[in-house]
């Protein structure tokens, strides 16, 4: 199994490895140097996926679908939650209609795990899904990635994808969104970013977006403040903490835990 020390799940399953950078929350991605680390130690399933550019992994835009880890899943009989494709992004223009709907099939056959999917793509994900004509998995939880204002429309686009669960993970949040409209989505994850690069996190921006997870009643979880802390100093990510308004917030979407 893939254990793993993110917050929000227990487990990544990554049937398709590398990406290509999207929008200004990409330019500290971990998982380019997770890659480039993979592949210095052989994996051949990362190797030619990032280049050094100034010093730095970047992803090359090549992506590679990974037939042989699509029965992963399978294998893990305690029920968990799974992030599906932590190195990539199951909707990336390179990955094909027919391997997503075999990671589809995947998910429906080991349906005692819930699976967490993450896109900067939610447009893709919406046309595509939506042209299937499939009741929604139930223990699918689909969401986009929201770092700023800037980007705010993969809410919409995410909104109109057919879903079980929706999801936004606002992290890195280097950014304002704005009293962003949260209608119909289930849950938000907010986090700073970490890191020597790091870009700073204003509470205030965590704090509109609390607001509106109480107006529309979406569960918060708060992941994490990163390398700078709520008062602006830059510190270890484990001496920041994860404390938001006097505590920890690990809410998770009610419509799952029923499922």
């Amino acid at each position: 199994m893939a254990e793993t020390e993110i917050e929000w799940t227990d487990a990544t399953w990554n049937p398709v490895a590398g990406c290509s950078v999207m929008s200004a929350g990409c330019t500290n991605c971990y998982a380019m140097k997770m890659a480039k680390r993979l592949e210095a130690m052989g994996v051949d399933k990362y190797a030619d996926l990032t280049k050094t550019v100034n010093g730095q992994a970047v992803w090359t835009g090549k992506v590679r679908e990974d037939e042989k880890s699509l029965q992963t899943p399978l294998s893990w009989k305690k029920p968990r939650k799974i992030f599906v494709n932590s190195m990539s992004d199951l909707f990336h223009d390179e990955v094909s209609d027919k391997f997503i709907t075999q990671v589809w099939d995947v998910m429906a056959s080991a349906s005692h795990h819930h699976y967490q999917i993450l896109t900067k793509r939610p447009d893709r994900m919406r046309d595509l899904l939506s042209s299937w004509g499939r009741e929604p998995l139930p223990n699918v939880w689909l969401g986009t990635s929201v770092e700023n204002a800037k980007v705010a429309k993969r809410v919409d686009d995410l909104r109109d994808v057919p879903a079980a669960i929706r999801f936004i993970s606002f992290e890195p949040l280097i950014g304002s969104v704005g009293a962003i409209n949260l209608r119909d989505i289930h849950w938000a994850i907010v986090g700073g970013e970490s890191g020597s690069n790091a870009r700073p996190i204003k509470e205030e921006w965590i704090d509109l977006i609390y607001d509106q997870c109480t107006i529309y009643d979406t569960a918060f979880f708060f992941k994490q403040w990163g390398t700078w802390g709520a008062d602006n100093k830059k510190r270890s990510k484990k001496a920041n903490g994860r404390t938001y308004k006097g505590r920890t917030w690990d809410a998770m979407p009610t419509q799952a835990l029923s499922i």
